[in-house]
């Protein structure tokens, strides 16, 4: 089979298009035909090992402990691990793991969940890291309640794409932060109001928000904590400098918490089939509908990790297998 290999940390020019053996599952897996995979942020970080932290995270200290990448994947079931139960030969499926940027992968059953009818395969790639960072950063860790007033930072990317789309089916008022060329595309997917951030800080504006979702976290908590009521939450899942911000928040967060009941967290997203069924469900009821602005070939795949690295990309980057 074919697939996406490297050997050692680096940037997008050491990925090789390799013929490599087909896995077999083991009890707890199947094996997947992938028909479609998605970037994520996660897969830069660990494909150059940076932050230093990704290494410490279990992928590997001084070289990778997987050569291939991509986590997000959607196809159809092949062959199942004897201790199988939920899933059988011929089913269509969307989850993640690791490998996903090759022609067949192996992953654990309690990853993945049956894939809707009515969803393409390349629509099922763009859900899991992203549609579940947004899902548990603003339920699990933002408590979001119906009526609240709920900013999403960085609301065109993969993750803010979700998270908006979800918050207003959550029954909240959702303003969501992009650049000017992005404003109209965020209010088509749900949200009541759109700031362009090249033109106003929304820490200034005087406005308080109940939650705030930030996909862009910067290099101080306190500019957003502004923005936020005397008991609201803010969490934040990505940006460029999030080493920092997770730094900050383990200092700063029993000072601000003692100060006036806010709460500021990190999170990454935990891949479990509950919650994949539960973004199944958002999508059937016409809730949710992934948003995707590239699509590349499994042999394009360095093109498309250098794509999201600009940090531009409006909704997800998807690989046609």
């Amino acid at each position: 089979m074919k697939a996406i290999v490297r050997t050692k940390y680096g940037s997008p020019d050491i990925l090789e298009l390799k013929e490599v053996d087909k896995p077999a599952p083991r009890d707890n897996q199947v094996l997947v035909r992938i028909r479609a995979a998605s970037v994520n942020p996660l897969d830069w970080h660990i494909l150059r090992g940076k932050p230093f932290l990704v290494r410490l995270m279990g992928f590997g200290f001084l070289k990778p402990k997987h050569q291939m990448l991509g986590a997000d994947i959607a196809g159809r079931i092949e062959a199942v691990g004897r201790n199988v139960t939920q899933f059988k030969v011929g089913d269509e499926v969307f989850g993640s793991g690791m490998g996903g940027f090759a022609e067949y992968a192996c992953f654990r059953e309690d990853k993945l969940a049956l894939k809707p009818a009515a969803m393409t395969f390349e629509q099922a790639a763009a859900v899991p890291v992203a549609g579940l960072t947004a899902l548990q950063g603003l339920r699990e860790h933002g408590r979001i309640q119906s009526g609240q007033h709920v900013l999403i930072n960085g609301a065109s990317g993969g993750v803010g794409t979700f998270a908006v789309q979800i918050a207003k089916a959550l029954g909240t008022h959702v303003t969501g932060v992009c650049s000017g060329r992005n404003l109209e595309m965020v209010r088509s997917i749900g949200a009541d109001q759109v700031i362009d951030y090249t033109k106003e800080n929304f820490w200034r504006s005087g406005k308080e928000y109940d939650l705030i979702l930030d996909n862009n976290a910067g290099r101080s908590l306190l500019k957003p904590l502004r923005a936020l009521n005397s008991t609201g939450t803010y969490v934040f899942v990505g940006g460029s400098a999030f080493v920092l911000p997770m730094l900050q928040q383990l200092i700063l967060k029993p000072f601000y918490s003692r100060k006036n009941g806010q709460r500021n967290l990190g999170m990454m997203a935990n891949v479990n089939q509950k919650d994949l069924a539960f973004l199944k469900e958002l999508f059937e009821a016409g809730k949710v509908m992934p948003v995707i602005d590239r699509r590349y070939t499994l042999s394009e795949v360095p093109e498309a990790i250098r794509y999201l690295e600009e940090g531009h990309a409006r909704g997800k980057v998807v690989i046609t297998v």
